[in-house]
């Protein structure tokens, strides 16, 4: 059996494990990365992140040409789909960045293992691949293996007809009608990519919102703007079960206190994510999980094993790519013993349908339970003439700020190039801005951003340009 020594290994390679990696290396420390897939770059960038972005965007792309080139003096004939294509695209994308990972590795001394990482102790892990069993000695773990899409009892996932996120992003072909279970981030984003490609989507969702984590101004505006879209939702909807022998498969759904049938050609089961630890044997080297399941760690990231630290979707908390690297970044920093830390309230979420939506720091409900003293301001982007030029004009910008020091506390939007935008607000929590000084700051014209002002001069009262 092969023993090889570290400083620090690092188990699982996606966002939070490869960051991690990359810069317990850049500290001095010698350093392993164990990935049980046969690439680097974890769901990210192999099954989640990427290739679902892939998608978004070249899916968008017909769209504009479909519907909106037209409105721009745009007129292309023979428009169709490619969508073998549209998948090796994707798949390119994707082996680009797993290949550059691989080469930051090789540029930052990162050692690479590939097997199945099981812990014996708090500084020993057995690596078993196909090569054999290796054993790895570190001072100390980062264990950062992620997680995985949950299954419903009644729709196990085959990737053919019952789908999880996986399996959406690599149908062979485009399917006639496709019913989503589940109206998060996941639902949404990929029952937009095949909305746009001409399937019929039905999304059935057992709360009375779609993506309950953000604002409900957002939320709510966001509905109706998927909805026009052609979405079709069943919100405050149950579902009881399902035939998937039949040639047509269907699942059951109970609908304003009537039981229905909804037939499709495949069912995406995005009811959300569990965290990833299987055959880590956690309980044999002493780490705890909570009945959640997720691994229970200080604030340090330091489980009840001092040597054994956990970040990322393994950990209680939104489970975000960019939130996985922070903390792995931090947890390497304090080992180097540097003042690693993250401020959560200023971590970003984002929704990558079209338009965007985007948010940081509290939303209004949640400002108003921990008793502050709210303000709040909007814009709309029908009132932003950047939006009038590009002709997005659908959703808004969401202020909110504590009225007793003023500071900024919730930036929240629903529009085109959301995502982009709302660094904004995160420097500004971060920062610890105020409103004041969002609104004062002078935001080049026209652009996008100037909502963002706008809406902060609506909270103090005195917008210009509504």
């Amino acid at each position: 059996m092969a023993e090889t020594s570290y400083d620090i290994a690092v188990i699982g390679s996606g966002p939070g494990g490869y960051v991690a990696a990359i810069r317990a290396a850049q500290l001095g420390f010698k350093t392993v990365c164990i990935e049980k897939e046969p690439t680097l770059g974890g769901t990210c960038l192999n099954i989640g992140c990427i290739p679902s972005k892939a998608l978004l965007y070249s899916s968008e792309s017909y769209q504009f040409m479909e519907k909106y080139a037209p409105q721009h003096g745009i007129e292309a004939s023979g428009l169709q789909i490619d969508f073998p294509q549209m998948m090796k695209r994707k798949t390119e994308v994707v082996s680009t960045l797993v290949q550059g990972v691989a080469g930051l590795f090789k540029k930052n001394n990162v050692a690479r293992v590939f097997g199945v990482a099981k812990l014996i102790n708090g500084h020993e892990i057995e690596v078993v691949s196909e090569k054999g069993t290796e054993r790895i000695q570190a001072k100390n773990i980062i264990l950062a293996t992620g997680s995985e899409s949950i299954q419903l009892p009644f729709l196990p996932f085959d990737e053919k007809i019952v789908l999880s996120s996986t399996g959406a992003l690599s149908l062979p072909k485009i399917p006639k009608k496709m019913v989503v279970i589940g109206a998060g981030v996941i639902g949404v984003e990929l029952a937009s990519v095949y909305a746009r490609l001409g399937t019929e989507v039905i999304i059935v969702e057992m709360l009375d919102r779609i993506c309950p984590a953000m604002d409900a101004a957002i939320s709510k505006a966001l509905l109706q703007i998927l909805k026009k879209q052609g979405l079709q939702f069943y919100l405050n909807a149950e579902v009881t079960g399902a035939d998937l022998k039949t040639k047509t498969p269907s699942i059951n759904i109970i609908f304003e206190g009537k039981e229905m049938s909804i037939e499709a050609d495949c069912v995406l089961v995005a009811v959300g994510r569990r965290p990833y630890h299987k055959g880590l044997e956690l309980d044999q080297a002493g780490v705890k999980v909570s009945s959640k399941g997720f691994v229970e760690v200080n604030q340090n990231f330091q489980t009840a094993v001092p040597s054994i630290f956990a970040i990322g979707d393994l950990i209680e908390g939104v489970m975000l790519a960019h939130r996985a690297s922070e903390e792995g970044i931090a947890v390497v920093e304090h080992l180097a013993g540097l003042s690693g830390h993250i401020n959560y309230l200023a971590i970003p979420n984002v929704i990558y349908t079209h338009p965007e939506a985007a948010a940081v720091g509290l939303t209004e409900q949640e400002a108003k339970d921990a008793q502050l003293n709210v303000f709040t301001g909007t814009c709309l982007f029908k009132a932003n003439s950047r939006a009038r030029c590009v002709g997005d004009t659908d959703g808004l910008v969401k202020i909110i700020g504590d009225k007793d020091s003023g500071r900024l506390i919730g930036l929240h939007i629903v529009g085109s190039k959301a995502s982009e935008m709302i660094g904004e607000g995160v420097i500004a929590i971060d920062k610890k801005a105020t409103v004041s000084e969002i609104a004062y700051a002078s935001h080049a014209h026209p652009t996008l951003s100037e909502a963002i002002k706008e809406a902060a001069l609506n909270a103090l009262g005195h917008a210009i340009h509504f």
